[in-house]
């Protein structure tokens, strides 16, 4: 390992203390269980440590440790996969007709919202009322960045089901947030 800005850094004796809290919020935020997070932040230190040789410095260490998350929790998914249950597919009423009736504009920027913490305790609640195939497909998706594909795999679907998880999962969040976030602004 190099010597430079980023060294303190790559010393494995302070990454807990330098990125945990980070690491651990966002296995939370994909898992939903603060122990199962914590053990999954466990095994990626354990896997940094391991594979710290492999590391070139061509991101940041928090970007690296983030990467080794990313796949300990693809991981986690794929070993206690479970079945899509029809009640996650069966539709809910009149979607097309509660989807035209959103069209509101909303007046807080993107932007402004992923760094408001009172917005993300309402999202976060929002995403524990989704069933949890939905959840994890919208996690994997729009958190994650993983393709379709990549989450077909993972949660074992066909593309037509994770169409209608994803759909679903947007359409009961934009409800959620509606009625949760933006009617009391």
């Amino acid at each position: 390992m190099a010597d430079g800005p980023d060294a303190p850094s790559r010393d494995p004796s302070r990454w807990v203390d330098e990125h945990g809290d980070a690491l651990f919020r966002f296995a939370v935020l994909r898992v939903r269980d603060a122990d199962l997070a914590a053990d999954l932040v466990q095994d990626t230190l354990l896997s940094a440590l391991k594979g710290i040789g492999g590391f070139r410095g061509g991101s940041s260490v928090r970007t690296w440790l983030t990467g080794i998350l990313k796949h300990k929790i693809i991981d986690y998914y794929r070993r206690n996969r479970s079945e899509v249950l029809h009640s996650d597919l069966a539709p809910e009423g009149d979607e097309l007709a509660h989807a035209e009736s959103l069209r509101s504009s909303w007046k807080e920027s993107p932007s402004s919202l992923v760094e408001n913490r009172e917005f993300w305790s309402v999202l976060t609640g929002c995403l524990d009322g989704l069933p949890e195939a939905h959840r994890r497909a919208f996690s994997m998706r729009e958190f994650d960045g993983l393709s379709g594909e990549e989450i077909r795999k993972v949660l074992d679907v066909t593309p037509t089901n994770l169409w209608v998880m994803l759909h679903r999962a947007r359409t009961k969040l934009r409800r959620c947030l509606e009625s949760n976030w933006f009617e009391e602004k």
